[in-house]
């Protein structure tokens, strides 16, 4: 089944990356979500096993690994709630495979801080409820799947009513689409027919007149410091004792219920004996109280995010600034010990030699390639992690589809890692300006994330198909100026799209303008383009930069 899912998804890539809500050239959620299940099924293959349990545990672990994009971390999300659900079980009938399903959508929305409705997660559970209902009726594998597989059609139909930016563009959701043609190949696979794997027959046009979006949505958010209802971040890890407290068996979702009473941005990663816990909590000496009941407690740590505000706002000028989120890890199995450690690493993601080099200059020790169209696996950005010898390791991942892998890389390691949510390369460089040797990695992660949000970024690509977002006319071919995430300006002309788009970017002012050339950008593009910035903005102060990135012939920050 997994395999013939992996066929059907990797021969629609190029149809999934074009259901993509922007028509830019580098949409790649069906990429994400290919490499995510390729990695998965690569593992699988190593460590079939007769035992259901340990072939779903190999696959969990391979997409867990491989995870690729917000789209392949859920996968991967869903992927391991299944496997726990049948971990114990050589072999699995009708009932327990359906109740897995539904394991796997409850593990993949606890794994998102807010979820959104009209994506991939709404496509998964709506199949899994529907396979509950339909397994009452029938004790037949192949008919049970096919009953998914119709439910995640007509979910994925749905989509576009739910999630408003796909109804104006004429879309379903991606990543639901991936995960329908997974469906698809698992039914060939149980009635023993090929499928028909050149295109599936779910996806809505991509092209509709008169459609027009807004910004993509995320599963991720940020809260605001104004926002903050529980003052502690609360961190720990609990060494499980089994009869320690008469009567108290750990139960991991149950756990989790009861830590959701006690607060929000819950985390919580079973393994054998050993549970990690993250959750921001008002009273944290209720949350160890009930914690300690299940073994002992490790690697505690406890920051008070009121205070730590209440410094930012009165080093910043009085100016509000974001709350802290920085995870700590005990020292004492750190494999960077502080002999050989410096205090600070950085990891950043980066696409273009340019770019790559321009970090390197920042302090930067491990620059991974990626970006739109090659985000970094999990593992990757794991083993970039790895190579940094330092204390306290920041890492850049600087676009928005690889900022939940970061998160899901960070929570693999036992090394205090920060996760800056930087979406962008000049976020990123931003973030790095920022950074001061003599501060500690609290405050440095509070002025980085301030700085992120100071930054104003653009992007001059091409439109790869027809349409209209927000009102703009966009014609295959032309030119696309996006302002931070939203298309702002298109046109044929290169250098009257640049104009325009830094016209958006420099509304509220701006000091300084700062090009990275892209490896299209031809040398008399850049030069009269650095003559008009400077007539429009002759106060400004202009840097232009060789990026070398693909695909976008200019990116640009304002500051």
């Amino acid at each position: 089944m997994i395999s013939r899912g992996a066929e059907a998804l990797h021969a629609n890539v190029g149809n999934v990356n074009a259901l993509n809500v922007f028509p830019v050239p580098d949409g790649d959620t069906g990429t994400n979500m290919n490499m995510t299940l390729t990695s998965g099924v690569e593992e699988l293959k190593k460590k079939t096993s007769p035992h259901i349990g340990k072939s779903a545990e190999a696959l969990s672990k391979g997409l867990l690994m491989g995870a690729r994009g917000n789209s392949g971390v859920i996968l991967s999300q869903l992927f391991r709630g299944f496997a726990k659900a049948v971990q114990d079980q050589e072999e699995i009938d009708v009932q327990q495979f359906a109740a897995a399903l539904q394991q796997g959508v409850d593990t993949a929305y606890k794994a998102i801080l807010k979820p959104v409705e009209g994506t991939i997660l709404t496509v998964a559970r709506e199949a899994a409820k529907h396979g509950l209902a339909s397994v009452r009726r029938s004790g037949d594998i192949g008919e049970l799947m096919r009953e998914v597989l119709a439910k995640a059609k007509e979910a994925l139909a749905k989509t576009p009513e739910q999630l408003p930016v796909l109804k104006q563009v004429g879309v379903v959701d991606a990543g639901g689409q991936g995960l329908v043609l997974i469906y698809e190949g698992f039914v060939a696979a149980l009635s023993g027919e090929m499928p028909d794997v050149s295109a599936s027959d779910t996806a809505i046009a991509v092209n509709v007149p008169g459609h027009g979006a807004g910004e993509r949505m995320h599963a991720q958010a940020h809260l605001a410091t104004e926002d903050i209802e529980f003052g502690y971040c609360t961190e720990f890890m609990i060494r499980l004792e089994p009869g320690k407290t008469p009567g108290a068996v750990f139960d991991e979702p149950l756990f989790r219920d009861e830590m959701e009473r006690h607060g929000d941005s819950v985390l919580v990663v079973a393994d054998d004996d050993l549970v990690k816990v993250h959750l921001h909590s008002e009273y944290p000496g209720n949350v160890l109280t009930f914690a300690q009941r299940y073994g002992e407690l490790v690697k505690i740590k406890i920051d008070n995010m009121r205070e730590q505000h209440t410094h930012i706002v009165e080093e910043s000028g009085g100016q509000a600034a974001k709350p802290l989120h920085v995870h700590d890890a005990s020292k004492q199995e750190d494999p960077v010990t502080a002999e050989s450690a410096k205090p600070f690493g950085f990891v950043a993601v980066s696409a273009g030699d340019g770019i790559a080099a321009i970090f390197k200059n920042m302090g930067v020790d491990v620059v991974l390639s990626g970006g739109q169209t090659m985000n970094p696996s999990t593992e990757d950005i794991v083993g970039a992690i790895d190579k940094v010898r330092a204390e306290t390791v920041f890492v850049l991942p600087n676009n928005s589809n690889i900022v939940l892998a970061a998160q899901q890389a960070r929570d693999l390691t036992d090394r205090r890692i920060i996760v800056l949510p930087t979406k962008t390369i000049p976020q990123g460089i931003s973030a790095m300006l920022a950074f001061q040797a003599n501060a500690t990695a609290e405050r440095n992660a509070a002025a980085m994330e301030e700085a992120i949000g100071t930054v104003q970024s653009g992007q001059v690509t091409y439109a790869v198909r027809d349409s209209q977002i927000d009102g703009i006319d966009i014609r295959e071919g032309d030119y696309l100026g996006i302002h931070n995430s939203k298309i702002v300006v298109s046109g044929p002309d290169l250098l009257d799209t640049c104009r325009k788009l830094l016209d958006s970017m420099m509304a509220e002012g701006g000091e300084v303008v700062t090009v990275l050339t892209g490896a299209e950008a031809s040398e008399s593009d850049t030069v009269r383009l650095a003559e008009l910035v400077e007539e429009a903005y002759p106060d400004a102060e202009l840097e232009v930069l060789a990026g070398g990135q693909p695909l976008y012939y200019y990116l640009f920050s304002v500051e």
